[in-house]
């Protein structure tokens, strides 16, 4: 019979290669035990003297706490002594406001959009415009 009637080959690839009894030999290895060379040998310290490593240090940048109106406070971008200049941001607490004054009394609805203490007050520096803080109610 046909070597090609026996192998049903869709594909037309041909027969796969022959199989040989043993496996290849493994490639040779100078020292199987250990195959990278050794480390280098570490010395014992000298008398008295000790190594001493420092830890990380991770800078924090910690805004300060501010009221509702300006502060004096010396900016750490510029490093003067100023009076905050302040600016009144709607939150969601000023929305959530609006939101119930919508439901019961619709008219009123801008009224938490124009009271300061319904909103945030961020602090900048007049000078250098840094951020230095904000006041949330």
């Amino acid at each position: 019979m046909n070597q090609s009637s026996e192998f049903n080959d869709p594909k037309g690839q041909g027969m796969p290669p022959p199989y040989t009894a043993e496996p290849p030999p493994p490639p040779p290895v100078t020292n199987p035990s250990y195959p990278y060379p050794p480390p280098p040998m570490a010395t014992a310290p000298v008398q008295g003297v000790v190594f001493q490593t420092s830890p990380a240090y991770v800078p924090v940048v910690v805004t300060a706490m501010m009221g509702p109106k300006p502060a004096s406070v010396t900016c750490r971008s510029c490093n003067q002594q100023i009076v905050t200049r302040v600016e009144t941001k709607p939150s969601t607490k000023t929305h959530l406001f609006a939101l119930l004054l919508c439901f019961v009394f619709w008219p009123c609805v801008c009224l938490p959009y124009c009271i300061d203490s319904c909103q945030n007050a961020d602090h900048y520096c007049p000078n250098c415009n840094a951020y230095i803080g904000s006041y949330t109610d």
